[in-house]
């Protein structure tokens, strides 16, 4: 790293804060990612079985 003198604290703090917030957002999307996929999957098993009559059984 680069020598910032008086300025390698609030530098630091910068980089930190960064990474914490795109931690947290991508941990967000993670979660919701799997929120919506549960929720899809109750709607497709509420949804009735589509038939194809074209298919003979």
């Amino acid at each position: 790293m680069p020598d910032l003198g008086k300025y390698s604290d609030t530098v630091t703090s910068a980089y930190a804060i960064s990474i914490l917030l795109i931690a947290i957002l991508v941990g967000m999307s993670f979660w919701k990612s799997r929120r919506i996929k549960a929720h899809l999957a109750q709607v497709e098993d509420r949804r009735p079985k589509a038939t194809n009559p074209n298919i003979d059984p």
